[in-house]
């Protein structure tokens, strides 16, 4: 006979339990994960978020501000074809390296404010709604799902939240979820 657990289960991250529709899993998930970037971010000081963590290369900021690019290029100029400036000038290196003058609350009201807008962009839209045209994606063989996005940007953030927990780890001992 099988023993009960000594102590109840953990809840389920993400969206409750009886969310079955796939727009409301894939969007919940991604904003559970949005969540859990800042969670993770919690507690360091301004020196911790900007210094760049050893044998990673890249600063808890760093990445924070690459993960708003990532929301601008997919939902915005991808999805939506949005007129925006994709990537920055100066490249990867300038997608993930704060300048030492940009104040720490400018790029988290950045990010902030490119999930907002990443967040309109699929809020009205179904799943198997196609990318426009004239951004990110100029034929219609290019023009991924709304689904296909959504599922893309999921996995972004559990790679990139994965390593913030490598990072955190590193920066102070604290460990993941």
């Amino acid at each position: 006979m099988r023993q009960p657990p000594e102590r109840p289960p953990a809840p389920l991250d993400g969206p409750a339990v009886d969310v079955s529709d796939a727009h409301d899993l894939l969007t919940g998930y991604l904003e559970w994960y949005r969540e859990a970037l800042m969670r993770k971010l919690a507690g360091l000081s301004d020196e911790q978020l900007r210094a760049p963590v050893g044998p990673l290369g890249w600063s808890p900021l760093g990445l924070v501000q690459h993960l708003g690019w990532v929301e601008r290029r997919w939902l915005r100029w991808g999805f939506a074809a949005e007129d925006v400036l994709a990537y920055p000038p100066g490249g990867d290196t300038a997608e993930w390296t704060v300048p030492a003058d940009t104040p720490t609350a400018e790029v988290m009201a950045a990010y902030r404010a490119e999930v907002a807008a990443a967040s309109a962009c699929a809020s009205g839209a179904a799943m198997d709604d196609r990318a426009r045209l004239g951004g990110r994606f100029t034929a219609p063989d290019q023009a991924p799902s709304l689904g296909r996005i959504l599922f893309h940007l999921l996995q972004e953030y559990a790679r990139h939240v994965g390593h913030l927990d490598i990072a955190r780890e590193l920066i102070d001992g604290e460990t993941g979820e």
